[in-house]
């Protein structure tokens, strides 16, 4: 009867299961840190990508950039945020109306006021990126996005321009 009304002790001690958990969990984060790490920046692989392009001032990319033409879509689009600033979802096709393979095209994207004052602008590779080469003839899509506008800014108008291109 003693038995039934008797507390039996446990003993504490440390589980070995959950220290081995941890240190798998522990072994997998530092993994994951390890491999990121070791990937090359966003800016790396931009430079490296734009590597032997043409940039403006050489008659070779005058005479290439004359024949890429780049429109803004009517449906670039205007919308508040949560914070009062106001973001931009800027549209635009781009055309290679030239006979020559576009195979790194980087573009300048800026939104400007009536006196032709830049508010912001935004540099962005489409070629590669977006898309593997544009050839001779073809268009592609453009999309981005630009934020932080005051709803006081006077954004009367976007100007792209080709700030690096490098063909075949």
């Amino acid at each position: 009867m003693d038995e039934l009304f008797e507390t039996g002790k446990k003993k504490k001690g440390v589980n070995l299961v959950f220290i081995g958990g941890v240190a798998i969990a522990l072994a997998i984060v530092a993994g994951a840190i390890w491999v990121l790490s070791s990937r090359p920046s966003i800016e790396d692989q931009t430079a490296k990508i734009l590597e032997g392009t043409l940039r403006e001032g050489s008659p070779e990319f005058a005479a290439i950039t004359k024949d890429i033409l780049i429109s803004t879509d009517e449906n670039t689009v205007e919308s508040p945020m949560g914070l009062g600033t106001i973001s931009m979802f800027i549209k635009g096709t781009i055309y290679n109306k030239g006979a020559k393979k576009i195979t790194a095209l980087e573009v300048n994207v800026g939104v400007v006021t009536q006196k032709n004052e830049v508010l912001r602008e935004k540099k962005i590779v489409v070629v590669p990126i977006q898309q593997a080469s544009l050839d001779a003839g073809e268009t592609i899509p453009i999309t981005l996005t630009l934020d932080g506008f005051d709803r006081k800014d006077d954004r009367a108008n976007i100007r792209w321009k080709v700030t690096a291109v490098r063909t075949e």
